[in-house]
């Protein structure tokens, strides 16, 4: 059984930091790509960051360039998203999700993930 598990959401001035972690578990994470989404209220679902299986290349959304690093621990099967000067727009549910093997880097197609996990509400607000 494959589960993806959010935790490190929470509510934060603009200008706070926030580092969310997402534990795999059922498949081998160290294997795979990963990325980072967030979803919204009345916006699509945004691919915000992604990791190759190495965790030596990563790319970001132009909305979260400069701001957010995504990083990967493959001893512990783990994801990172360490957020910085967060943005009232940055207010979102965030999840982590495993790319099928066809998806193509950056895997910025939502229809090509095989895998996702249900979220960590992020609110940014003063």
């Amino acid at each position: 059984q494959v589960q993806l598990v959010e935790s490190g959401g929470g509510q934060v001035q603009p200008g706070g930091s926030l580092r969310l972690s997402c534990i795999v578990s059922g498949i081998t994470f160290r294997t795979t790509d990963m990325t980072g989404v967030r979803q919204a209220p009345g916006k699509g679902h945004e691919r915000n960051s992604s990791i190759n299986k190495a965790g030596d290349e990563v790319a970001y959304a132009d909305s979260v360039k400069g701001r957010f690093t995504i990083s990967r621990d493959n001893t512990n099967s783990a994801l990172f998203l360490q957020m910085d000067n967060l943005r009232p727009e940055d207010t979102a549910v965030y999840s982590c999700a495993r790319p099928m093997s066809r998806s193509m880097w950056p895997h910025s197609n939502r229809y090509e993930y095989s895998y996702e996990g249900q979220g960590t509400q992020v609110t940014v607000s003063s």
